[in-house]
């Protein structure tokens, strides 16, 4: 018997073990499991997932509960198995020759300690895909480094792209090397499985975090490669465009982007001085750019425009004719009507009360909207996946127990 799952979508012929914990690579499989997929993590029932214990915690009636686990966990059956033991690892062996899809993020050489790398795994499921995330990946001097999201800020360049030029760099305000790892392994992911599909041979999925961030450093590399230009951080400006960054307005600030001729004679109509866009030291993108003109020109009419607006004013007045978004908080973010007509802020159950958290941002017009599942307790889905999809009896479940041994 199948493991309980009613979620619709493309994925829900698909069974993932998740043996990962934190973000990178809960994340990963949560996707899937949003996506239709049964989606089992696998935690060590003396050490699960840490982020069990991150704030905010939730008050429900089987005591605290973190909405940090939660927001990357939902959707997915658990279960409680120590792969240090025999027992434990021949459950999970069981559990392998059914899966179509293994993601893991240990760093490399963990799984085969345990006797489960990827030529184990392999040989009891040739279609297997095995997803590995980890800091530096799979191959190269640096493949045994543990790390962290910030190893990959750091390491991939892109700490060092960011803050202002006279002052010294500063690290993403969020853990972008964790979650860009996360959305490349789903991509690679699913495009393994396609392969495994039509071949019948699975193949192992490397992603490193490093990779991860400094795929994401725009043109930082083509900049130093043909030009010899290292870059450096910019705060809110933009390498080779202006007007393109962060402008103050009266309550608050506000992303203004209107630096190609036509947006600007836009902008200069729209707030009643039309004749700018044809004022000879600022009449083309050029000039627009060059600094002298930007800091004496350009910047003092946005400033001297925008002061007499709030943020929302701004917005209503830009419309769809110039790219001008206000700078939100999380506040207004989630209290956004267009975020809540794309579904971005979704309830998940914990326990008897929804909580607010992050959607799906992949839209498929054939994935009808459903409810959300909570993220599961440790071991709660031991019973339905040890005896409905292994067909497990009492007393060999009884062993995977800790008292048991496993």
């Amino acid at each position: 018997m199948m493991p309980i799952n009613d979620r619709k979508g493309p994925l829900s012929d698909v069974i993932v073990l998740d043996v990962t914990r934190v973000v990178a690579g809960p994340y990963c499989a949560m996707m899937l499991a949003d996506l239709g997929a049964t989606v089992i993590k696998v935690e060590n029932p003396g050490d699960p997932d840490y982020t069990r214990t991150f704030p905010p915690m939730v008050e429900t009636e089987t005591g605290p509960e973190s909405a940090f686990y939660a927001q990357y966990n939902r959707n997915k059956q658990g279960v409680s198995l120590d792969l240090r033991n025999e027992p434990g690892r021949k459950v999970f062996l069981d559990l392998v020759k059914r899966a179509d899809i293994l993601v893991e993020n240990f760093r490399p050489g963990v799984m085969d300690r345990l006797g489960l790398g990827y030529e184990v795994l392999r040989a009891v499921n040739p279609r297997l895909v095995y997803t590995a995330i980890s800091g530096f990946g799979r191959t190269g001097p640096n493949a045994s480094r543990p790390g962290y999201d910030n190893s990959g800020q750091a390491a991939g360049g892109l700490w060092s792209m960011n803050g202002y030029a006279d002052q010294p760099p500063v690290r993403v305000g969020t853990i972008i090397g964790d979650l860009s790892a996360s959305l490349y392994a789903a991509t690679g992911t699913l495009a393994a499985l396609r392969e495994a599909e039509r071949t019948g041979i699975g193949q192992i999925v490397d992603i490193s975090q490093q990779d991860s961030v400094l795929s994401l450093t725009e043109n930082a590399v083509v900049r130093y490669t043909v030009a010899n230009e290292v870059a450096g951080p910019l705060g809110n400006d933009h390498p080779f465009v202006r007007p393109y960054g962060q402008f103050p307005c009266a309550d608050g600030y506000v992303f203004f982007g209107g630096y190609t001729d036509k947006f600007w004679a836009i902008t200069c109509a729209m707030f009643g001085e039309p004749e700018m866009a044809r004022d000879p030291r600022i009449d083309t993108m050029e000039k627009r750019f060059a600094t002298e003109a930007y800091e004496t020109v350009v910047q003092p009419l946005l400033h001297r425009w925008f002061a007499r607006h709030s943020k929302a004013e701004l917005e209503d007045m830009a419309g769809d004719a110039v790219p001008l978004s206000a700078i939100k908080t999380i506040a207004e973010v989630v209290a956004d009507p267009h975020i809540a007509a794309r579904e971005m802020i979704v309830d998940v159950p914990m326990g008897t009360k929804p909580v607010r958290m992050l959607g799906l941002p992949i839209k498929l017009s054939n994935l009808p909207s459903q409810p959300h599942a909570a993220a599961p307790a440790l071991g709660e889905h031991n019973d339905a996946i040890f005896r409905g999809l292994l067909g497990l009896a009492d007393a060999e479940i009884a062993a995977l127990t800790p008292r048991g041994g496993a």
